[in-house]
């Protein structure tokens, strides 16, 4: 079978290298007195509201939301991230802050669920779940994550809380393994364009299998979109029906992943509180080292997450129907089960 692929070498700002990007800051947007005035105007005339009921009209932001708007246009079109430094969560308690970080999103695109129980806004914190589970999500877990990708468009990252030690997030750009596995091995490159079967982890929606098929790379009207979750492909090979991972897909993973770890190519961000990241999930890989927490429950380290589909992006390939329920652009859904109900729930589930 033959599949979409590019005619060589992927140029422009996507294919960045790590090393370049530590020995640079523009990625950082530093917010300014002004923009936290603006910020901190907007919540108050968001309180009459839910949370999951903001959106750009109830959070008005009259020169920093023009800012956004460019910064949606670099992640969807240039480097793919971003992080957002200075949002003084010291001054805040937490509702004020998920108000904060929920109204900068809404300028970036509408917030998706992320899970079963239907949450708009994740809460990435260690529940004890064991990483070994199969039915577990590394981010209730203390453990590694590993490079992969979310099934959105755009990823966020609120810091309320950092851990004692550990616990940074490392990025990089998914164009440029393309690009090295192009020069060094085209051949394991090219099986990363057939379908993988994938692990739903639990997650199933109606009428679908347990797992879902999906390709490492496709290449669609002329960009390069990126899915992987190599845990996730691992486990899916517990379910019988799953054809077995051949010599030559490991080989091609095991390639992929081992570029994941070059130095060279990712970039380490180490958060402090009030920090926000943006990614790009189709260009961009992350992953987030160990971390030890502190004893005090009340100091354990805990993100906000956001899943945002913004109005304007890239086609998907239709194999991606496979995942989720919508590949339109402007209303793609994410995770959606029987009986999922919506909403950005304060407490953790």
């Amino acid at each position: 079978m033959q599949f979409d692929m590019p005619d060589g070498l992927i140029t422009g700002a996507s294919a960045w290298y790590g090393k370049d990007m530590a020995n640079s800051r523009q990625w950082i947007f530093q917010l300014q007195d002004q923009d936290i005035q603006e910020i901190e105007a907007a919540i108050k005339a968001s309180l009459a509201l839910q949370i999951k009921d903001i959106d750009k009209a109830h959070f008005p932001l009259p020169t920093l939301g023009p800012r956004l708007d460019d910064l949606l246009t670099e992640l969807l079109e240039g480097r793919g991230f971003v992080l957002i430094r200075g949002l003084p969560v010291d001054r805040y308690d937490f509702e004020t802050a998920a108000r904060a970080y929920w109204g900068l999103g809404s300028y970036l695109g509408k917030p998706t669920s992320q899970n079963a129980n239907g949450d708009l806004l994740g809460h990435v914190i260690d529940l004890s779940r064991s990483a070994d589970d199969p039915n577990a999500r590394l981010y209730q877990t203390s453990a590694r994550q590993n490079y992969h990708t979310d099934p959105s468009d755009i990823v966020g990252l609120l810091c309320w809380r950092k851990s004692m030690s550990g616990g940074a997030s490392s990025i990089l750009s998914s164009v440029t393994v393309y690009n090295e596995m192009y020069r060094r091995r085209p051949d394991l490159m090219q099986e990363l364009f057939a379908p993988f079967y994938v692990d739903r982890r639990g997650e199933n929606p109606e009428g679908k299998n347990p797992w879902y098929e999906m390709p490492i790379f496709s290449w669609h009207h002329g960009l390069l979109t990126t899915g992987f979750t190599r845990p996730y492909i691992d486990s899916g090979q517990r379910f019988p029906e799953v054809p077995r991972l051949t010599e030559i897909q490991t080989e091609a993973l095991d390639l992929f992943q081992a570029l994941c770890e070059d130095p060279g190519l990712n970039l380490t961000v180490d958060f402090e509180p009030g920090d926000i990241q943006f990614l790009h999930n189709y260009q961009i890989l992350h992953d987030r080292t160990a971390f030890q927490d502190w004893p005090d429950r009340e100091r354990k380290r805990h993100l906000l997450r956001l899943w945002l589909c913004p109005s304007r992006g890239r086609e998907l390939a239709p194999v991606y129907l496979d995942r989720q329920e919508s590949i339109d652009v402007g209303d793609r859904g994410a995770v959606v089960v029987p009986g999922t109900k919506t909403d950005a729930r304060l407490e953790i589930t």
